[in-house]
């Protein structure tokens, strides 16, 4: 498909540009920065798009400032006392250091209890929780990629899980290959839900277009308020575009 990309100023305001072969124009505001990015047909030109951004401002400062307003969660240390997420929930961290293989245990619904060993550097905390995530991410997806496989009448070859900072999921409509964020399992069930059956209808519709929002509407009818949900802070992906 044919694509131009450029960067425009209106009143002051980054606008990204990305034009394609497609009927209407749409202007989108993206966590966590209020990143503003229009997808125009190839047809339209700058005066045309500068007046579509103009005639949305209001909108779009209004959607800058929510962002900005939302709590965002700084770089993780694990150390003992951070908030960390699991499935919707925010629980405090407690490290400890003893003498066997690490482990993950959920305590209380309160804490999330991290064994290492000792001495264990910042980034083998991370790789021991990040194994535990996706230990758990695993053992979701084999039921729920079979219930919406049937539902929606497709099939994936297959299904893998990556830790991403700009995608939540990717899907390679010739290989019928799916990836699916890591972090995924910090977000509320119904985001996983949502981005898999999201996926999984780009297996039918490549493109971000009319159709493929017919079938989301069909399929998934509540599938916007998971996508809020899914972007909202303090774990919004910055160039997350569903």
């Amino acid at each position: 498909m044919t694509t131009e990309q450029s960067v425009i100023d209106v009143n002051g305001l980054a606008v990204e540009v990305v034009r394609k072969n497609i009927k209407h124009l749409y202007v989108g505001v993206y966590p966590p920065g209020g990143r503003v990015r229009v997808s125009a047909p190839l047809r339209i030109d700058k005066d045309a798009i500068r007046l579509a951004v103009i005639s949305r401002l209001g909108w779009i400062r209004k959607r800058q400032a929510q962002f900005e307003q939302q709590e965002r969660q700084s770089a993780r240390e694990y150390v003992s006392g951070e908030s960390h997420y699991f499935e919707g929930r925010r629980y405090r961290l407690d490290v400890i250091e003893q003498n066997s293989p690490p482990a993950v245990l959920l305590l209380n619904n309160a804490t999330l209890a991290l064994s290492v060993r000792p001495g264990a550097h910042r980034s083998q905390r991370e790789a021991a929780l990040d194994r535990w995530y996706r230990g758990q991410l695993r053992d979701r997806l084999p039921a729920l990629v079979e219930k919406w496989e049937q539902k929606i009448g497709v099939q994936a070859n297959e299904v893998r899980i990556r830790k991403m900072k700009t995608r939540w999921g990717t899907c390679k409509s010739r290989a019928r290959r799916i990836w699916l964020n890591l972090e995924l399992m910090k977000k509320p069930a119904s985001c996983l839900e949502y981005v898999v059956v999201h996926e999984l209808v780009h297996l039918i519709e490549r493109k971000h277009n009319n159709r493929f929002r017919e079938l989301m509407d069909m399929h998934m009818p509540q599938w916007r308020s998971h996508r809020d949900e899914l972007n909202r802070a303090p774990l919004a992906h910055g160039n997350w575009e569903y």
